[in-house]
């Protein structure tokens, strides 16, 4: 049986009136609905609509700061930084985005750290926001409550997945990066527990760190590998590290603070070309690399070179065109939080 596929217009709208439902006002809504949205349209499925019913119930407990604004702890125009009051964290990004945006166009960069935000969501599906503007974006974001990934050598938990993004401006599509210092991610975890299923490679270690394809392992006492795995993970793990700085460090929230819940420390840097060699001279450069690797002879089995962020994009342009499908357990998670806070589903 085909999954079913749903209008996009329509699970934003949904989404909205969920969030409205949990006691998120309009802009708040909003932001959350159109960011775990476009993170399904990338094909990010393990950070979208999936992760709503947490937000929800986040907002409800008191989890999730749902009134207010950040509390601004510095301001030098071309640097910013928030204390994120725990309020939702799609929310803060697009807000301190836009800001970054218009001080990027006086100061050629503006860069914005954020301490103590909830939950952001899929980086990647703030990338566009910027790059349809010429800018380059790299946002960063570090679980500070999270010691799930065992540093290089370790079997003990220490740091987290540590995802970091850029959006790239070329002449065509953009390059949209969004990858983690660890192998996997915690949410990938969880998927797969719940179906019953494996990863395709050993990505995580026991609690006695023996190399597992297991995902139930982390509930035992293991943890994630960092990127590079067994052979080559000091990459990883020195990639958690400077993101953690980065993030928490410059924020001046993070596990120092030994925090709980569903907590993140951000930062977020936009870049104008104009301001630099010009925006002719940077997609010159982006533009031919960004050629010259689709250009490149692939290997056996492969059978062509993409770029980071071509597959999302065609997986959005074609959910658009056919729609978006959503898993079954997806659609029951959504269903189960209309029903607790009296919101109809679409038909």
């Amino acid at each position: 049986m085909s999954t079913p596929r749903h209008d996009p217009a329509t699970l934003i709208d949904l989404a909205r009136a969920l969030c409205g439902a949990a006691g998120l006002d309009a802009a708040k809504s909003e932001a959350v609905a159109a960011t775990l949205v476009e993170s399904d349209l990338l094909g990010h499925a393990t950070h979208g609509l999936a992760l709503l019913p947490r937000y929800l119930d986040d907002a409800v407990s008191g989890g999730m700061t749902r009134e207010g604004e950040p509390e601004v702890l510095r301001d030098r125009g071309a640097t910013l930084t928030w204390n994120g009051r725990r309020l939702p964290g799609p929310w803060l990004v697009h807000k301190a985005l836009d800001i970054a945006l218009d001080r990027a166009a006086t100061h050629g960069t503006c860069t914005v750290a954020i301490g103590d935000s909830h939950h952001i969501g899929c980086l990647a599906a703030y990338l566009t926001r910027a790059t349809d503007r010429g800018f380059m974006l790299v946002l960063s974001s570090s679980a500070s409550a999270a010691a799930a990934v065992a540093p290089f050598g370790a079997i003990t938990g220490v740091l987290a997945p540590d995802p970091m993004a850029a959006g790239i401006p070329t002449d065509g599509d953009p390059i949209l990066m969004d990858v983690s210092a660890s192998i996997t991610t915690i949410n990938m975890a969880g998927q797969l527990q719940k179906a019953g299923a494996q990863y395709p490679h050993p990505w995580v270690q026991d609690a006695e760190g023996r190399p597992s394809t297991d995902p139930a392992v982390l509930t035992r006492g293991g943890t994630l590998l960092p990127a590079g795995g067994l052979d080559h993970g000091q990459k990883g793990y020195a990639w958690a590290l400077m993101n953690e700085a980065l993030t928490q460090g410059l924020s001046g929230y993070g596990r120092a603070d030994q925090p709980t819940g569903w907590t993140a420390s951000v930062l977020l840097q936009v870049y104008d070309p104009e301001a630099f060699a010009g925006q002719a001279a940077f997609l010159r450069q982006t533009s031919h690399t960004a050629a010259a690797c689709r250009a490149a002879t692939p290997r056996p089995g492969v059978a062509r070179v993409r770029l980071p962020g071509e597959s999302g994009l065609a997986h959005r342009r074609a959910a658009f065109r056919e729609g978006l499908a959503l898993s079954p357990a997806i659609w029951d998670g959504l269903r189960g939080a209309a029903a607790k806070l009296g919101v109809a589903m679409p038909g």
